[in-house]
């Protein structure tokens, strides 16, 4: 190994931890320092910039962004929490199943937010210790974008596999993903319920109770105050945590007995353009599936020495959104100048910088070393597969960034030779990385939303009631996601 590529990757590995430290939008000017130290400096030619991804994730952030400000996003966490609260037995495996069901279709896992009382709610009334369907929900979130034809996740990884010679599109992606992440998520619910004390065995719990902290789960009533929505944010970015008063806190007469239990779902409103807009966004997901999963509804047209050819996929996501943007339009009729304003607008922004320096900084790295990768970095990937895995963790951890760690990791392990079907299945997983540290908006949010307190945020790092849920949840599915990947694809 060179001189040269140690150097380089000193200085792809300094961009990326500069980047990871500043946050947001330095992510993006890092790696475009980076990328300038290797083509001024070392004298390499510039790579490929990402465009075709920062395409679809415009695209998608606008549409996404028109619904938000129509009310889409309202209707549905109503329909989220209405589904939560019908089966408060099984909220542990119900919850983060129907969250993960609304990251899928919406392309952002921060739409957990106004769904964290609710869960907090429905398991306590139940007896059910909330730190267990309330530490699935979140860390899912970290996978589910790995499943999502819409998100900033999947934009990246569509414009690396999506092309001669891997020929990897969206709908094998999603076969490969959906059940990895499925089967994931419901070992980790089926592991959680199992760890930590009952609400009645609990000290801790039982102690606040006997102070009048807080109340018994027998006797929690009508909210003391509806919960306010939370904002919601785009790809990897998490908004501002928001502030929302605890989900119990109703009174209880003395003579009349506890007050009878309210469902919050039936605080969270909604309006009829909301509700439109979301099935419209809704509809063009489903469209670009069916898209993809049958090329010959796509536009074909002449290519030289290849015949017809359907248009490629990137344009595809890029025409049905703006379609679905225009149909929201009519249906929602949101106010076209606060569509900037939105949480989704903004924090879609922030990817898109982000992605473009750290993707443009990679793809000059591996475009000038590619044969070295290939014969080094890829004897030890071919000999150690899961090695490629750990990467992808570790970057996610470090920069809580589903899309930058898709983009810094994903492109190496191609080069390197591993298959594209294995490739997918264990990024998947290892895209729950991005809980390892109890650093992000909704793991602050659950903790802060479970009176109870059985939710912890930890004091040494890793002590936090995430980690070993994030853990269970990323080994599963990088397991469950190679084996579909190596069999199949």
């Amino acid at each position: 190994m060179d001189v040269l590529f140690v150097l380089e990757a000193l200085v792809v590995l300094g961009a990326i931890v500069m980047g990871t430290r500043s946050g947001g939008v330095g992510v993006g000017l890092w790696g475009g320092l980076g990328t300038a130290v290797l083509v001024f400096v070392f004298g390499e030619a510039p790579g490929e910039p990402p465009a075709a991804a920062l395409a679809i994730i415009l695209a998608v952030v606008t549409a996404a962004a028109l619904m938000q400000a129509a009310g889409g996003i309202d209707w549905m966490v109503a329909m989220a929490a209405r589904i939560i609260e019908r089966h408060p037995r099984q909220i542990t495996v119900i919850a983060p199943l129907t969250a993960f069901a609304f990251c899928v279709g919406a392309g952002t896992g921060n739409i957990i937010y106004p769904l964290l009382p609710v869960i907090y709610d429905v398991s306590y009334r139940n007896n059910i210790r909330p730190s267990r369907p309330l530490t699935v929900t979140v860390v899912q979130s970290g996978i589910a974008l790995a499943a999502s034809p819409v998100s900033a996740a999947m934009a990246a990884m569509l414009t690396l596999t999506d092309v001669a010679p891997y020929d990897l599109g969206l709908t094998q992606i999603l076969a490969i993903t959906v059940p990895a992440c499925v089967v994931g998520i419901v070992v980790t619910a089926l592991v959680v319920n199992r760890t930590g004390k009952e609400l009645d065995e609990d000290p801790e719990v039982l102690a606040k109770i006997a102070a009048g902290e807080l109340e018994a789960p027998s006797a929690v009533g009508v909210p003391a105050t509806p919960p306010a929505r939370a904002a919601v944010g785009a790809g990897g970015d998490a908004p501002t945590v928001p502030t929302v008063p605890g989900p119990s806190g109703g009174t209880a007469d003395a003579l009349d007995g506890p007050a009878a239990p309210v469902s919050i779902a039936s605080t969270l409103t909604y309006t009829s353009r909301g509700r439109n807009s979301a099935l419209a966004f809704l509809a063009g997901v489903l469209a670009i599936v069916l898209l993809g999963l049958f090329p010959g509804l796509r536009p074909a047209f002449e290519v030289p020495e290849e015949g017809m050819v359907p248009i490629d996929m990137t344009t595809t996501i890029v025409l049905v959104m703006f379609v679905v943007g225009v149909a929201i339009l009519f249906l929602g009729r949101p106010k076209v100048d606060e569509v900037p304003d939105q949480s989704v607008f903004k924090a879609g922004m922030i990817s898109a910088i982000a992605l473009f320096g750290i993707a443009w900084l990679t793809a000059t790295f591996i475009t000038a070393h590619e044969e070295l990768i290939v014969s080094t970095i890829g004897a030890w990937v071919t000999d150690w597969r899961f090695i490629f895995a750990l990467a992808v963790f570790l970057v996610a951890a470090l920069t809580t960034s589903q899309s930058t760690a898709t983009r810094t990791i994903v492109p190496i392990g191609l080069a390197a030779g591993l298959s594209p079907g294995l490739v997918t299945g264990m990024w998947a997983g290892a895209l729950g990385g991005v809980y390892t540290l109890p650093a992000n908006g909704t793991q602050i949010a659950a903790a802060n939303f479970d009176l109870s307190g059985t939710t912890k945020l930890g004091t040494k790092l890793l002590d936090h009631s995430f980690f070993v849920p994030m853990l269970v949840l990323s080994v599963t599915t990088i397991v469950v996601g190679a084996l579909i990947g190596a069999i199949f694809f």
